[in-house]
C-alpha cells in the first residue's frame, strides 16, 4: 500500500492556482495533463485545481503499472479516489476529458463524497454499436481492427487516429501533438488502456450518478455523436448538455473559449 507522497508521485500530481473550491482534472485516453494548458491560466484564478497524469501515461510513476489493474476503468478510477485521498479532497468539481468522463463517475459512485458535481468533455460510456437502440459509434470489428493495427504499426495507428480525434479542421500543430503523445506512450499500455476504453459498456453506470453533471458535446464528434450526449443526459438524473458549434473530440484544447464561462459558473454554481 502506498503512502499519500508515494501515490503524488505515482501520478505526478500537481497543484496549481487557489481557491476555496477544487476543480479535479482528468486527461484523456493517450494524453496527459498538458493538454488543460489553454483552460488552466483561467480557472487557477478561481480555483485551485488538481492535475494528474494516470499511470503510463505522462510523467506519472511507469513502475507502478499493472496490466491486470488497469485493465479495466475501474483500476484507473482507484487512482482518482487514492489521490483524492492523498489530498484529502472532498466536494471537488470533477472534470474529465472523453473516457475520463466515465473514469470519474466510477470514481464518484463509490465515493459520492469527493465530488460534488461533475463536468464531462466529449464523453461516451459506450463506443460500441447496439443496434437499434444504440449507436456508440463503431463495431466491434472495426475496433478490434484498430486494436490489432496498434501491435502491426503503432505510429501509423497514431498517425490515423490523432485527426480523428483533434478534429480534421484542427491546427496542424494539435494533430501533431496528439499524435506525439500517442506515440511518447510504451505501446503495450497504451493498447491495454484502448481496450478498457473502446471495449467496454458503462451505460449500466449513467442512472447511478447522483451528482450534477454538465455534458460537453462537440457538434462534429468522429468518436462521439451529438446523439451520445442526449443518451447520456437523459441517463443522469441531473445533468445538462451543452452542444459546441465545433469539430473533433477535443474541446477543451481546440474551443477553450467556448467551455470557460460554462465551466466557472457551472463550478460556482451552488447546487
Amino acid at each position: 500500500m502506498l503512502n499519500a507522497n508515494e501515490i503524488l508521485n505515482r501520478n505526478n500530481v500537481k497543484l496549481i492556482g487557489k481557491g476555496s473550491k477544487t476543480l479535479f482534472l482528468a486527461h484523456g485516453f493517450g494524453c496527459d495533463q498538458n493538454m488543460w494548458r489553454f483552460l488552466t491560466p483561467e480557472l487557477a484564478k478561481n480555483f485551485t485545481i488538481v492535475l494528474f497524469d494516470y499511470v503510463g501515461s505522462g510523467s506519472s510513476d511507469i513502475s507502478q503499472y499493472s496490466k491486470k489493474r488497469y485493465g479495466q476503468l475501474e483500476g484507473y478510477a482507484e487512482d482518482i479516489i487514492e489521490i483524492c485521498e492523498a489530498l484529502q479532497l472532498t466536494d471537488a468539481v470533477f472534470i474529465g476529458h472523453s473516457v475520463s468522463s466515465i473514469i470519474g463517475a466510477i470514481a464518484a459512485i463509490e465515493k459520492p463524497k469527493l465530488f460534488s458535481k461533475l463536468i464531462m468533455i466529449c464523453p461516451s460510456p459506450c463506443f460500441l454499436n447496439f443496434p437499434p437502440e444504440y449507436l456508440g459509434g463503431f463495431d466491434k470489428e472495426d475496433l478490434q481492427e484498430l486494436l490489432n493495427l496498434m501491435d502491426k504499426n503503432y505510429i501509423g495507428w497514431a498517425n490515423y487516429l490523432a485527426p480523428l480525434v483533434m478534429g480534421t479542421t484542427s491546427s496542424d500543430e494539435l494533430i501533431g501533438e496528439l499524435s506525439g503523445s500517442f506515440c511518447s506512450t510504451d505501446p503495450v499500455i497504451a493498447k491495454n488502456f484502448a481496450a478498457a476504453t473502446f471495449l467496454s459498456d458503462y451505460r449500466y453506470l449513467l442512472k447511478e450518478i447522483k451528482q450534477p453533471t454538465l455534458i460537453f458535446q462537440s457538434q462534429n464528434d468522429a468518436l462521439a455523436a451529438t446523439s451520445v450526449g442526449e443518451f447520456i443526459a437523459s441517463e443522469i438524473m441531473s445533468s445538462e448538455l451543452n452542444v459546441i458549434a465545433a469539430d473533433g473530440h477535443c474541446l477543451h484544447m481546440t474551443h477553450p473559449e467556448a467551455l470557460m464561462n460554462s465551466i466557472i459558473a457551472y463550478a460556482k454554481k451552488s447546487s
